[in-house]
């Protein structure tokens, strides 16, 4: 993303605000412009919503979308909700925020309760602006060939029988303590575990994690994880105990548990240690 572009109909309230947003949250390695269909004069709620949380808009100008040119935009973001939106012509990246007007004509409000819809409004483009910043250059991570997850519930069969009927197969592995479902038509294997309170280990573990190709991915995974930041719960190795992986541990920004893992080949199976013992893959 090289170009941004914000538009709404009177570029007045919410294009004005994103603007201001984005290149706050962005900064200067993205060109941010705005611009409407029938453009107007910047509205003072957007001015003041903007200056509580410490960004300056009022020197920004309204303008038409026809004067903006083509060759600088990637991306534009439509945040009209009941009203047209303007159209850019051009090759672009194309986004919809449907986002409630907050200069609406309305006689009845006072100026509290203009300037908490343009708070509103504010707070809203603010995430997701952040959410757009945060997936610009990801760095590739690892192929999955399958997504696992573990999720503890309260009444195993009943949770069986339902997750049957949604997916449509019959369990590949049942116990009293787990049912494991294998779908490989969705690339999915989810296990149903019994919630009872137990401390957390290998059987009960809640969790999600996706399946590699093998044990140099996994490998791969840690090495792409440990350079874009991601915390590394538990390094890559080789476990015999319950279902032999290769696997390694990861946590997510809400410490979410992400096992990443690969199957053992026959032969790496011939290799079981006498002691079970874990093997260290780097």
């Amino acid at each position: 993303m090289r170009g941004l572009l914000f538009l709404c109909v009177q570029n007045s309230a919410r294009s004005q605000m994103a603007e201001g947003l984005a290149r706050s949250i962005i900064g200067e390695s993205v060109r941010v412009q705005s611009a409407g269909s029938k453009p107007a004069e910047v509205n003072p709620f957007a001015v003041a919503a903007m200056k509580e949380i410490g960004i300056e808009i009022s020197a920004q100008k309204s303008k038409s979308v026809d004067s903006i040119d083509p060759l600088s935009v990637d991306t534009v973001i439509t945040l009209c909700s009941d009203e047209v939106c303007p159209v850019f012509l051009g090759n672009v990246r194309r986004m919809h925020w449907p986002i409630a007007d907050p200069a609406a004509p309305n006689s009845s409000l006072g100026d509290a309760e203009r300037l908490a819809k343009f708070r509103l409004a504010r707070d809203q483009i603010k995430a997701r602006i952040e959410v757009l910043n945060a997936l610009r250059d990801v760095p590739r991570g690892p192929t999955a060939i399958e997504f696992h997850s573990s999720i503890r519930v309260h009444d195993l069969p009943r949770s069986a029988r339902f997750y049957s009927w949604l997916l449509g197969t019959q369990p590949r592995e049942r116990t009293h303590r787990y049912v494991i479902f294998i779908c490989p038509e969705l690339r999915l294997n989810l296990v149903l575990l019994v919630s009872d309170g137990k401390q957390l280990h290998h059987d009960t573990l809640y969790h999600f994690g996706i399946a590699l190709a093998g044990k140099g991915a996994v490998i791969d995974a840690y090495h792409r994880a440990f350079q874009a930041g991601w915390h590394v719960e538990k390094p890559p190795r080789t476990t015999w105990l319950g279902t032999p992986l290769h696997e390694l541990w990861l946590k997510d920004p809400d410490a979410n548990l992400i096992e990443i893992y690969a199957r053992l080949t026959a032969d790496e199976l011939a290799q079981r240690p006498a002691d079970d013992q874990p093997v260290a893959l780097a």
